[in-house]
Parts: structure tokens; sequence; C-alpha cells
């Protein structure tokens, strides 16, 4: 049997081994994928970490990306698609949920930057990662990532192919082999609707479903699974229920991991909307609008900008976010693109929009922002 009808027959049997509880949320592990590795050289609980089922690249990586314009996208996604975007150098590209729910995994070149855009279907985590590997015997070195077929608290293990190590996504350092302990250098990325994205970008490239593979785009492989609360494929380590499970949040996670902080779309419930506040030391700047189906954060660490108020850009100036009080003009990546500053870029979190029961499990007692 192929690792892909593999992977079909397990999500089916998942599914009917969970579906039978409609209460509380609840956790159980898929009856074919008893077998988690057994080497005890990993960060995190190796006891924790469950075969997914599909084996190593039974989920294929897409590594020679095609895309097409916004004409060739709307043919085949809706306005209220979920897309996750990048701008870099002046080129910008979008890449639909409706492909990476099958692959999990684009390696790319995005205007010189490369960069592996890496999502999660079953945390709904989405994050890009640069491709040079920052540390230890690999240092300097391009890679590509592909899926490990294994996950921790349900989340994504990518390996990179050049050391075989084994790295976390909610993490964002390797977890196992010659590079753990190793973080990877995060690459800013926007997860929202394609009517969105669109207006951002008018010249936006689309990952196109010419992608290689014979695969159901636009059929989504999990069932209700992304709108069920209480169906999860996996154990996790932590339950949280201040939050309905698979209710999409913005999360942001400190540098060591040790703490973080979560922003949902009821704090920002109509047009664009700013938060400024502080998490771990650092003052956040945080712009979201559940009109468009968008939340983004930054510090506040511009040489001279501590004293920076932050408002949210009219409606009739978007794509600009947000403005300041010293005349700036800000856009999503968080660059000043008109003013005194223009050229300048508020610093990206460790951030992306998730599953809230990923931050819960990932960061217990993870901070949810009522302010």
């Amino acid at each position: 049997m192929s690792n892909f009808l593999r992977f079909l027959l397990i999500i089916c049997l998942s599914t009917c081994f969970i579906a039978c509880d409609d209460d509380e949320p609840t956790v159980s592990s898929s009856p074919n994928t008893p077998n988690p590795p057994t080497s005890s050289d990993w960060l995190i609980p190796v006891s924790e970490v469950f075969d997914g089922g599909p084996g190593k690249d039974g989920i294929p990586s897409i590594d020679n990306p095609q895309f097409t314009n916004i004409a060739g996208g709307d043919q085949f996604l809706t306005a209220g698609d979920l897309v996750v975007g990048i701008a870099y150098n002046g080129v910008a590209r979008a890449y639909p949920h409706e492909i990476l729910d099958w692959h999990e995994i684009v390696n790319d070149n995005v205007g010189g930057l490369s960069v592996a855009v890496t999502y999660c279907p079953l945390t709904g985590t989405a994050s890009g990662w640069n491709r040079v590997l920052q540390g230890g015997t690999a240092a300097g070195q391009e890679t590509t990532f592909g899926v490990s077929g294994l996950l921790y608290n349900t989340n994504l293990i990518p390996y990179d192919r050049n050391t075989d190590s084994n790295w976390s996504q909610l993490l964002m350092q390797s977890v196992q082999g010659s590079l753990q302990g190793e973080s990877i250098k995060i690459e800013m990325v926007v997860e929202t609707t394609w009517e969105t994205w669109k207006k951002l970008y008018p010249q936006t490239q689309v990952l196109s479903r010419e992608t290689g593979f014979s695969r159901s785009y636009g059929l989504y492989p999990y069932g209700d699974y992304r709108t069920n609360d209480s169906r999860l494929l996996f154990p996790i380590s932590k339950n949280d229920n201040r939050i309905p499970a698979k209710e999409r949040v913005h999360g942001i996670a400190a540098e060591d991991n040790a703490s973080a902080i979560v922003f949902d779309f009821s704090n920002f419930p109509g047009p664009l909307a700013v938060k400024q506040r502080s998490f771990n030391g650092k003052e956040l700047v945080v712009v979201g609008s559940s009109f468009i189906d968008l939340i983004v954060s930054y510090y506040n660490e511009l040489e001279g900008g501590a004293d920076l108020i932050f408002d949210p850009a009219a409606e009739d100036q978007f794509p600009i976010l947000m403005t300041d009080s010293q005349g700036n003009a800000w856009d999503v990546f968080g660059e000043a693109v008109s003013g005194p500053r223009t050229g300048q870029r508020l610093t990206p979190t460790r951030s992306c929009m998730g599953y809230f029961f990923s931050f819960g499990t990932f960061f217990p007692g993870v901070e949810i922002n009522d302010e």
C-alpha cells in the first residue's frame, strides 16, 4: 500500500475512533500509530512524540513550487479562503491553505530569500523558516525541509535534509539530531483571506495547484476536524479550555519559549485597531481586524522610537495598517512606507496564527490578552 493510501486510511480510522465523544474536548491516539520514536536523545519527552502514520516524506513537501497570478488564483480560490503570505524585495506570494493541507511544507525562494513555509493542519499554525541554518556544524548551509511524519503535541515536526535533524514547528528549534537545541530563523508571514491578501498585494503570485502531485485540492482531508472542538487526533500534554480549542488566535512566544500571549479576534471586533502593551519586558504593537481576518504583531524596538504612539490607519489608506505620532505610515510587515522613518521596520515577533489549544499545550498558562 502506498504512503498516500496509508495516510487516507489512518485519517478515516482516526475519525471513526474519536467521533463518538461529543461532550468535553478529548484527546485520543490513532489506533494505527502506536510506535513513537525510541531514542532518548530528544529535547522533548520522547513518549509524547507520535508517529503520524504516512511515514517520512509520506506527506511530500513542495520543492519546486509553481505560481500563477491573481486571475489564476481566482479560478480556484474564493474570497474567504485562507492563505499564508510573504512579501520580500518587491515579490509577494500567497500559499493557500487548501494546498498546504496536503503538503505542509513549501521550500521556496522569494525575492532572494530562501524560505520554507511550514504549515501544520492539525494545529492550524503557519510560519516562515529561513532555509539557511544558523548554528551548529551546519551554520551557513542552505537546506530544504521535509515532513518527518512525527508529531509532538499534535504539531508538525519537520526535518532538515542537510543533517536529518528533527525540528519542532511551534518551539522553532531542533529537538533531535546533530542540530539539537539550535533555533531556526523565523521570517514573518501573514495569514489572512485571499480577498484581503489581494488588496494588500495586487501584484501577488499565488501557489498553483500544478504541484507535480495528484491531490484533491479544495477537499479538506480531515473531515470536520477544524470545526469540531472535541476532535484531536493525537494526545496533547495539557488541555486549556479557556478559549474553544479550534478558535483561531494570534500567539506570540517569548524568545526562550518560557511564556506566550495570545490575541483573538474579540480583541479586534471591527475595523482596524491597534494594541500597545508590554510582554516579556518588551513593548508589543499588535494590529488587527475581524472585518478583514488579520492580526499581526511587532516589537517597538526602533532607535528613538520608544515614545511612538500607533493608531489604526483610516479605511481609505489601506493597505496602510498604521500611522504614528511622528507622521509615519506602516504596512502589514511593519515597514514604514512613508514619513521620516521610511524604510525602517518594526521587529517582527515570534508569532503565528493557530488553534488556541496548540498554544495552551505548548505554553502552559499562556496569557490571554484582555486589555
